[in-house]
């Protein structure tokens, strides 16, 4: 498929939300090496495509490169994420108030008088430091959507949560997290629910773990996953972009995705 190239004036502004996230990136990685900051392992800037196909309700659950995904969702600014870095403790500008490990992200659901912030925003569940935990969240916040669509009156009476299930859960994860059992789980339980679920895997070969040929079959969690590719009933649907087709790939599904079925968006890294 041919690349759908957005106007100039909004891939200005996407580049610059990248270059300033890698910029804080490697400057977070001189904090750690000095000293000053006890952890900081980042992204590269390809999540800006996830943030432009994320609709207001939707829901995130990631793990720790996702700062350009949340610079571009407008969650947080560069200070807010220094001040995840540093473990600052007021919730002004660190929504997690410093309980979280650095770059472990989140958004606050209640504000400060316990009511729930409005469906005007994306939401980010908190991040899990065990690798692929988050898995069962992001299956848990797809299966949520789909009760609501099933069941209008549910959905009515939690108004302040869904849009009659119309929320979509957003996930990424790296292709070392994949040998993870509960990433299999999840992934079996989305395509056997069929629940409203986006999940990027970043399948580069770079993982913080031995060579994909010594923990993958087939070498390639692309080519292991095609045996639950989507049959029309259960099953999930595959998608593999590169390059500059990542965010054409993340438009042809935007019309789509609101349907209740698992898609997976199998992403090397430009």
């Amino acid at each position: 498929m041919a690349a759908t190239w957005p106007p100039a004036s909004e891939a200005i502004a996407d580049y610059r939300i990248a270059v300033r996230s890698r910029a804080a990136s490697e400057t977070a990685r001189q904090e750690v090496l000095a000293g000053r900051a006890p952890f900081a392992i980042t992204g590269d800037g390809k999540e800006v495509a996830l943030a432009r196909e994320m609709q207001p309700g939707d829901w995130r659950a990631g793990y720790y490169r996702d700062q350009t995904l949340l610079l571009a969702l407008g969650s947080f600014d560069v200070r807010s994420y220094f001040a995840n870095v540093y473990g600052d403790p007021d919730a002004a500008r660190e929504p997690a108030a410093g309980r979280q490990m650095a770059n472990h992200y989140s958004t606050r659901v209640l504000d400060a008088d316990g009511n729930p912030h409005p469906l005007e925003r994306v939401h980010s569940s908190a991040d899990l430091s065990p690798v692929a935990s988050h898995m069962g969240k992001l299956l848990g916040l797809a299966y949520a959507s789909a009760l609501y669509r099933a069941d209008p009156a549910l959905a009515s009476a939690n108004a302040v949560h869904t849009r009659g299930g119309q929320e979509v859960a957003f996930g990424t994860i790296g292709d070392g997290s994949t040998s993870e059992g509960i990433f299999w789980e999840a992934i079996n339980a989305a395509g056997v629910l069929q629940v409203p679920l986006l999940l990027s895997v970043w399948d580069d070969g770079i993982s913080i773990s031995v060579p994909s040929d010594l923990q993958t079959t087939k070498h390639s969690i692309s080519a292991a996953l095609e045996g639950i590719r989507s049959d029309g009933r259960t099953g999930i649907r595959l998608h593999t972009v590169r390059g500059d087709t990542i965010r054409s790939s993340a438009r042809s599904t935007a019309g789509r995705r609101r349907r209740c079925e698992p898609r997976m968006c199998r992403r090397w890294c430009m």
